[in-house]
């Protein structure tokens, strides 16, 4: 399992998921369900699933209720078969109930994300790293970073104070790839400076420039295999855009080091995961 989040990335974003959802209070489960009645929750995966985020769950029911106990079968990073039973819930039947949506919302999310990138893991078949992007929900990057992890992705930066990356923009504001790094330099950073290219041309000003990293931009596979050799090993060489999990196995042996995909983050479907409730 990989290293799981500090719990101080994601209890406040859990405190206002909650807040959101329950509001004044769960007013079908208050009229219903007696005060007193216990029951036990199971998280039940109803489809093959790589499954991430059981720690914010676990968050989310005790926020709800201190008083529940929470029973882990199925770690992280792990597959889960349909029909397999993720995790426990024992307690107050109200406080399961009242938690339930919350929880699923996040631990489907999460899923998804880590379900979505271990295909493309396997896609890649070690040839190639696959990486994250900074297009994840606000205030869930965290979280979101976590799950690709658990997929078998690797992060790329964390947001925009870890890693240098001069894209189309700062480019056309600094009038070029060469006075982009230079400036950067000048700045006296010295993290590894990535430039993104979207032609050949602005493969060789990075490779002029020196750039640690060249982000090869929605190249298409015949330009990826030309760039690759003009590079020559003197840069990382990472592809980027419209890359679907048929496109990385193409490119996986490109002689790329690393792809980046952020429908990793942005487009995952949610994992089918139910909570069934017996009293």
């Amino acid at each position: 399992m990989p290293d799981r989040p500090d719990p101080q990335t994601y209890r406040e974003l859990v405190r206002q998921a909650l807040a959101e959802d329950i509001g004044a209070g769960d007013v079908t489960t208050r009229a219903v369900v007696p005060a007193d009645v216990r029951g036990e929750g199971v998280f039940v995966a109803k489809q093959r699933l790589v499954l991430a985020g059981i720690d914010v769950a676990r968050e989310v029911f005790a926020q709800v209720d201190p008083a529940l106990t929470f029973d882990v079968r199925i770690a992280d990073g792990e597959v889960c078969v349909p029909g397999a039973s993720i995790a426990a819930v024992r307690g107050s039947a109200a406080s399961l109930l009242t938690a339930e949506r919350t929880a699923l919302n996040l631990l489907q999310a999460l899923s998804g994300i880590a379900t979505l990138t271990r295909a493309y893991v396997d896609a890649a078949r070690g040839g190639v790293r696959i990486l994250d992007t900074r297009k994840t929900a606000p205030m869930q990057r965290a979280i979101a970073k976590y799950a690709v992890r658990c997929g078998g992705g690797a992060n790329y930066r964390t947001g925009l104070f870890d890693g240098v990356l001069v894209k189309d923009n700062h480019i056309r504001i600094a009038g070029g790839i060469a006075n982009a790094v230079r400036h950067v330099r000048a700045a006296g950073i010295t993290l590894p400076i990535e430039v993104e290219a979207q032609s050949l041309a602005q493969v060789d000003d990075a490779l002029a420039a020196a750039a640690d990293v060249i982000m090869l931009d929605n190249f298409d596979d015949e330009m990826t295999r030309v760039a690759v050799e003009r590079i020559a090993g003197r840069a990382r060489v990472e592809l980027s855009g419209n890359m679907t999990i048929e496109r990385v196995a193409r490119l996986a042996g490109s002689g790329a080091d690393d792809i980046s995909v952020g429908a990793l983050t942005h487009s995952a479907p949610a994992a089918d995961i139910s909570f069934e409730i017996d009293t």
